[in-house]
Parts: structure tokens; sequence; C-alpha cells
């Protein structure tokens, strides 16, 4: 029903739909204002008789600090939680990998998604929560997603991202987790960062990677095999308002906190025309391996059919000119893997580009 140009939900709707409505509120708006709302308990708390929680809590911190850059603690019992189920089942979100991806459980990985969107929830339904069927086809790893440092500073907040699986996103902290002796890691890193929130408006594919070589000196240093990642329709859910002189703003933020805070729209609660709320758009997140070091020829075979894949020696020191051949091939490996997959998840494929910054 359509009144004043305001588009209202139907008042029958089934109760798992409203289920799903409040499981995506809930997740945008925890990450969206959730370290301020956690800020302002704790200023609250100190003025009251149950000020000496506040000190405890923020000695645990303290104390904790480290737990981010030295695997996390991620809780079994949270990434199995109910909410993330009707978090997936909103959009929905959905897991494409190409046909005879194999994983070596003896080795660790590096999945490098895009695009990063206002949150990247695709990622994470798709690959990180215990309720997808990643989880399920490859329950022997354990999935961690690398996150901004300036999370785990956030009150209560930085316990949800722990418990979620998150990590620190620095050097220190996927280098602990790719050179895991045991193997069976998995870690995802939006290597776009803050500076890709920019580029999120409904259609626009456009990548931050071009300058992005970190995370390829990384995998040479541990011999970690990197898999592009993109999840088509993460940039559909919301629209960013664009507001003139608000860019220096946002890019202080992003310079010293680390997140640009983006003002967006989307639906609210019983209409669909504007509010908080990441519309019901379809995202499916897809996967493609590219070999990064030597594997057994009985692997390689199983990738004969999808592209001979890209090996390199495991490398402590690399030099710039392997840094950029291996960039090089991932970047070309994005692009094809786009080209390929848009046909089958994008309206008019023909009219969209990807674009690379």
């Amino acid at each position: 029903m359509k009144l004043v140009g305001i588009e209202f939900a139907p008042l029958c709707v089934p109760m798992h739909r409203r289920y799903e409505v409040l499981a995506g509120a809930g997740a945008f708006l925890s990450f969206a204002i959730g370290g301020f709302l956690g800020l302002f308990i704790c200023l609250y708390l100190l003025f009251t008789p149950l000020w000496f929680l506040v000190l405890l809590y923020l000695a645990w911190m303290y104390l904790d600090r480290h737990t981010c850059e030295n695997g996390g603690r991620t809780s079994v019992w949270v990434l199995n939680w109910r909410w993330w189920y009707h978090l997936k089942n909103y959009f929905p979100v959905d897991l494409d990998c190409v046909p005879g991806l194999a994983l070596n459980a003896k080795r660790n990985y590096l999945f490098c998604c895009f695009p990063h969107g206002v949150l990247p929830v695709g990622p994470f339904s798709a690959l990180a929560s215990g309720c997808n069927k990643f989880h399920k086809s490859y329950p022997e790893f354990i999935v961690k997603t690398a996150v901004v440092p300036q999370l785990f500073l956030q009150p209560f907040l930085r316990e949800l991202a722990l418990g979620m699986g998150m990590i620190s996103c620095s050097a220190n902290s996927l280098n602990y987790e790719l050179s895991r002796p045991e193997g069976g890691h998995i870690v995802t890193l939006m290597p776009g960062g803050a500076m890709e929130v920019y580029n999120v408006q409904p259609g626009k594919y456009k990548f931050v990677v071009k300058n992005r070589k970190g995370f390829v000196k990384l995998a040479l240093r541990n011999g970690s095999p990197l898999v592009p990642v993109i999840s088509f329709g993460e940039i559909d859910v919301l629209d960013q308002i664009e507001i003139p002189g608000l860019r220096k703003y946002q890019e202080f933020f992003r310079k010293y906190l680390g997140f640009v805070p983006v003002i967006f729209n989307g639906r609210g609660f019983f209409q669909y025309s504007f509010g908080v709320i990441p519309r019901r758009k379809p995202i499916t997140t897809v996967g493609k391996i590219v070999i990064s070091t030597h594997l057994v020829r009985t692997l390689i075979e199983c990738f004969s059919s999808v592209g001979a894949p890209i090996e390199v020696s495991k490398t402590e020191n690399p030099t710039n000119e392997q840094v950029k051949e291996l960039h090089d091939k991932f970047v070309q490996a994005l692009v094809a893997l786009f080209e390929e997959y848009k046909h089958k998840y994008l309206l008019n494929p023909e009219e969209q580009q990807l674009e690379l910054q």
C-alpha cells in the first residue's frame, strides 16, 4: 500500500519475515551505533553506585587488549545464534563456490572479499557464521573475520565482535593467524577497507585494490593461498546520501578512528521508502581459489576445469617485484571472477563494468 509517496508494508506478514527484519535491523544498528551506546552506558554508570563495575570492565579491556591480535576469542555459542540464521534469510545471503573447489585442512587461507559495503554482511553470513553452506561443507575450518582494530576499543561491542570470530586486520594479527602450523584457519579480509565505503552506491561496483598490496605480501610470507571473493548485491541494500562538505569530516574519522561515518537510507520497520534498515536484496558471495603455494598434484588436477592455478613458493622476504607479480595475478583473477558471474547475478550485466581504484 502506498500513501503520500510512502510504500507501507502489508499488515499480514508471516512471523518469520518479522524475525528477519528484526535480525537485519539489529545487525546493522549494533555495529553502527553499538560503540557509542556502550560508551554512553559506561559514562552513565560512572555516576551511579555501580561505578566500580565500569572500572573493573575497563581494567578487563586493558588486560584483554592483545586478544584481537592473537587469534581472537571465538564463541561457538555466539556463532550459532538464531540471529544469524534470520539475518542470512532476510536478504537472503547465499554462497556460490566454483565447482570442484577443494580446501586443504592442513593449510591456512586468506579470503580477500569485495566490496566492503556499509557493513560487509555478505562475507560474514556466507562464510563466518555457523548457519551457512560453507560451514557445513568445511566444518574442519575455523573462519576469522579481520576488522579495524579500533572496533576492539569500543565497550561491550568488542565482546560481541570477538565472540563472532573477529580479529584485528593489522599485519601482526594476520601473520599470527596465517602462520598457524596446524592449518585449518581461514581469514576473511576486506582489502578495500574504509576507503571502499565511499563507493557504496546501488549498481556501482568499484573496488579499492590497485594500491593495496599488503595482503599479497602477507600471503607470500606465510605461503597462504589467496582466494578472491565477490559479494554480488552487497552494495544494493543501502543508498549512501552524499552531502557537500561531508567528505573532510569522513576522512578525519577514517584516518584516526579507522571507520567512515556515512549517512545512508534503506527502509523502515513498517515501510519500504526510507529508514536505517537495509533493504531485502539478494546477496550472493562467490569465491574462486587462486593457488599461491605448492599443492599436491591431485589438488592441482582438481582445479584444471576452472583454470590453471597460480603457484608461488613461500617467501619470507618477498621482493617488490614478487609482490607486484602476485598482485597483478590476483587482480586479473578478481576481474575474471566478476566478468564470469555478473551475467548470473546482475541485472543488465552488459552495462555493468568493474572499476578498480
